[in-house]
């Protein structure tokens, strides 16, 4: 029993620890933040400060089950196609401690509009991986992950702390978090180019069961960006009268800090024949002026005790950056300077698929539970003030910008 009460202390001293010098930290950065944006960072890091010191101790919880998830993504659509296998693995230590891992491959071809436009087709790799530990004690849950991603110029290394508590007779979880990233940017071919940004994150949120069928949650998340922002790569495009073209190219120029705040409420509704009706709506904005509203609705329905029918329908919309424009009136026009789509004012329209199958123990893996699932998107993509340089029409007259993409993801889960 001193034992395990010495693990705790140290564990807790650890989460103290991370939030006290991340609040530190976010003093100097939240200086130029919203009044909003600043008490919100304030507030998240002190609730999680008060959370991790101030553990419970109520009729214990349980970790997950065991479990090793196997999958397969695949994406395709303006020009670019992205695919690749990923692997999950989770395993229990002890009955209070659990450790995860996984791995990400994403291969890459773009021959998007943007590329083209100035630059040639190209492919790559990204291979990104996780470790995390996962710390049980009654019924507050700590987790801690390290994660790394590398693709040749781009290399991105991340900490997150995360806690959870249920209280109120299990009807109510309460989350917390925080997370610290730190990339290094190249651009291949040119040796001298070397930068880098730094990403902090904040987030809590609240689960509460309103009723035996309704469950609510609320979830809240203030980033802070700092240092290199903008593609090496990508270039913005102006009027220049004096070559024949009439247009001329020159490198982007972002902002070095980019302060977010995003909220996020969700629904669910359990109907009395085991089908489910689900609502999330996210609101998210910036310091760059956007605004963004995200919608989605989906149903799920059980046929039988071996297969599961899941639709969802999910409407997307934001307003464009203050510094972005398709088309700059001449070189050097303003300080800051994009012209990268995701930047630029457009909404686009998500009709997914999905269908699980539970397989038999008799035909699982040493008799486990295990289940297979296969899930597909089609995404229409409309852009209000990007046009297609490659279109006919003279500068700035092109036709606007529009694409549609298939998302497909195909899983394999075994629970031990």
């Amino acid at each position: 029993m001193a034992a395990k009460q010495r693990v705790v202390q140290k564990v807790e001293k650890v989460v103290v620890v991370a939030v006290t010098k991340f609040k530190k930290i976010l003093v100097l950065k939240t200086r130029s933040l919203s009044m909003t944006l600043r008490l919100a960072v304030r507030l998240v890091a002190s609730l999680l400060l008060s959370l991790a010191v101030s553990v419970t101790s109520i009729q214990a919880a349980v970790l997950d089950k065991d479990r090793v998830d196997v999958l397969y993504h695949s994406y395709e659509g303006g020009g670019m196609k992205i695919d690749g296998p990923s692997i999950l693995l989770r395993k229990k230590a002890t009955e209070s401690v659990a450790v995860t891992a996984y791995y990400y491959l994403d291969s890459i071809s773009s021959a998007s509009v943007d590329v083209l436009s100035t630059a040639s087709a190209y492919t790559e790799e990204r291979n990104e991986g996780q470790l995390g530990i996962e710390y049980l004690r009654d019924k507050t849950l700590m987790s801690f992950n390290l994660r790394q991603s590398d693709e040749d110029d781009y290399f991105a290394q991340s900490f997150s702390v995360n806690v959870s508590q249920d209280t109120f007779g299990d009807l109510t979880n309460l989350s917390m978090g925080l997370s610290y990233g730190d990339n290094d940017i190249k651009r291949n071919g040119d040796d001298i180019f070397e930068e880098e940004s730094q990403q902090y994150r904040l987030r809590a949120g609240i689960n509460q069961i309103l009723t035996r069928n309704l469950t609510a949650s609320l979830n809240i998340e203030a980033i802070a960006d700092d240092g290199y922002l903008n593609n090496p790569y990508r270039t913005v495009r102006y009027i220049d009268n004096s070559i024949p073209s009439g247009v001329g190219y020159q490198s982007e120029i972002y902002p070095q800090t980019r302060n977010s705040f995003a909220t996020k409420l969700s629904a669910s509704y359990y109907l009395p024949y085991r089908a489910a009706l689900f609502l999330h709506y996210r609101y998210f904005s910036d310091s760059w002026e956007i605004k963004a509203n995200d919608i989605e609705v989906g149903y799920r329905h059980p046929f039988g005790d071996t297969f599961e029918l899941e639709l969802k329908l999910r409407y997307y919309q934001q307003s464009a950056a203050n510094f972005y424009s398709d088309l700059y009136p001449y070189k050097d026009a303003q300080n800051y300077l994009a012209r990268d789509k995701e930047l630029s004012d457009f909404d686009n329209m998500t009709i997914g698929i999905g269908i699980t199958y539970s397989i038999p123990d008799s035909l699982s893996y040493g008799h486990s539970r295990s289940e297979a699932s296969l899930q597909w998107d089609y995404i229409d993509f409309n852009y209000n003030n990007f046009r297609n340089p490659m279109d006919e029409g003279g500068v700035g007259n092109e036709s606007l910008y529009g694409f549609s993409a298939n998302v497909i993801r195909a899983f394999y889960s075994i629970y031990f």
